[in-house]
């Protein structure tokens, strides 16, 4: 059984077509890049999958659950991350992690804590106020946050967004080993393409709200007779002639 399984998800603003009757699969233990440029749709079509959003046709299926009719069975099992979501800014580093610990009935939360702290070198962080914290750090208590639940799907918006190359490469190995020894299905929204091509086997191409192509990055490498998966993304964010996209 998929992960996660996408059936023509649309979602539509009055005469705007955010999402446009998109369809995906992902096995468990993949990690799929979900690329596009601003306004693809990738946000909203992450929204969607969260239950922030209602389809306005299409549906979502996640660790065997429908996310319109049983969808707090699957979200226990979920996480999120995204930079660009602000936590509690009075609250500790400590306490914003011991909160969502007890959200997910995390056990031993103490110690959950303790790990994800060495594990993103957040130590020195844990008693400041998560509004004194730079943009870097943010990011990496983000993904403290979204991995203290040990889920088995992460879906992950600019995971390393503010990280310098350092530390960037830190959190994906970290990220990689997670995948690896949980079987965790990673959902992967970025704009870093040398972050795609180390860590997705399988990638969604988004253009105005549709998918437009899709393939392993080797795949759209061959079929667009490119070097790097930047050329890619700016072949078919510029519209300058491709080939016919993949099925599937």
């Amino acid at each position: 059984m998929d992960a996660i399984t996408v059936n023509t998800l649309t979602k539509r603003y009055g005469d705007v077509l955010a999402v446009d009757a998109i369809s995906f699969a992902a096995p468990p233990g993949a990690t799929i890049g979900l690329l596009g440029g601003n306004g693809a749709g990738k946000t909203t079509t992450i929204a969607m999958m969260l239950g922030l959003l209602v389809p306005t046709a299409g549906d979502i299926r996640i660790l065997g659950h429908d996310m319109a009719r049983d969808r707090f069975a699957a979200l226990a099992r979920m996480n999120f991350s995204s930079p660009y979501i602000a936590l509690p800014h009075r609250l500790t580093v400590a306490e914003n992690l011991r909160v969502y610990g007890h959200l997910y009935n995390v056990h031993g939360i103490e110690n959950r804590i303790a790990d994800l702290a060495a594990e993103l070198d957040l130590g020195a962080l844990l008693d400041r106020p998560a509004g004194h914290l730079s943009a870097g750090q943010k990011t990496r208590v983000a993904l403290a946050k979204a991995l203290i639940n040990r889920p088995e799907v992460l879906l992950l918006d600019e995971p390393t967004a503010s990280l310098d190359p350092d530390t960037g490469d830190l959190v994906r190995g970290w990220l990689e080993r997670y995948r690896d020894q949980s079987g965790c299905t990673i959902l992967l929204a970025s704009h870093n393409m040398a972050e795609v091509e180390r860590m997705c086997s399988h990638v969604l191409m988004m253009k105005q709200g549709r998918i437009v192509d899709r393939g392993s990055p080797h795949d759209l490498l061959t079929r667009y007779g490119r070097e790097n998966m930047e050329d890619v993304f700016l072949d078919i964010a510029r519209d300058r002639q491709h080939p016919a996209p993949a099925e599937g």
